[in-house]
């Protein structure tokens, strides 16, 4: 089974996949991660961004570094290169050919899984979003206020919505769920009852 959870940054998508994941027996995979370590990778090793994403392996994926704001500015940059996109496509795939899985991100239900036994868009308010995001940043120490977190976001929205190669949009078949006004217990409770029942 192949669940495809895509959305816009702090929608609650990755909490939500990793809790349907643990509860369904599948594989995660967070697809932001890879676009982050390729970010870190070529701030450190230089080269290309395609050469960057072509080099990363499972173990990149769990550098301390990658939920830094100064690596999620990159990550948001080197996601609009197609050909960066095209070398982590496969590894995507590849991962979830062989037990099914669970996967987050922004184009899994329209470009990297359009066949997906379920794809659910996972959404927010902005306001929702943002001070989700700035508790986030609290929690690990970090300073900057709810005013530069919801311009933060709403520039990696435009980014992400607007760029030439796999823009974030809701695929046709899928469930449209807004978490505004849920609790992570509840989103899990009702995403999970919307895949038993597809």
């Amino acid at each position: 089974m192949i669940i495809a959870i895509d959305g816009p940054a702090a929608a609650g998508k990755g909490t939500l996949a990793r809790r349907l994941a643990e509860a369904l027996g599948l594989p995660y995979l967070d697809t932001g991660l890879l676009y982050r370590a390729t970010a870190l990778r070529l701030l450190e090793a230089g080269g290309t961004p395609a050469e960057a994403a072509a080099s990363i392996g499972p173990a990149d994926l769990t550098h301390p570094d990658l939920r830094s704001e100064k690596i999620g500015k990159t990550a948001s940059a080197v996601a609009a290169i197609p050909e960066v996109r095209a070398a982590l496509l496969d590894y995507q795939r590849q991962f979830g050919a062989k037990y099914g899985a669970v996967l987050d991100g922004r184009d899994i239900g329209t470009v990297v899984f359009p066949n997906a036994d379920v794809k659910i868009f996972v959404t927010a308010s902005l306001e929702a979003r943002a001070a989700r995001r700035h508790a986030e940043i609290l929690r690990r120490g970090g300073t900057a206020t709810l005013e530069e977190v919801t311009a933060d976001l709403t520039d990696r929205d435009h980014a992400d919505s607007t760029r030439a190669t796999a823009p974030t949009a809701i695929a046709p078949d899928a469930i449209l769920f807004d978490t505004t006004t849920l609790d992570i217990d509840t989103a899990f409770e009702q995403a999970l009852n919307l895949i038993q029942r597809r």
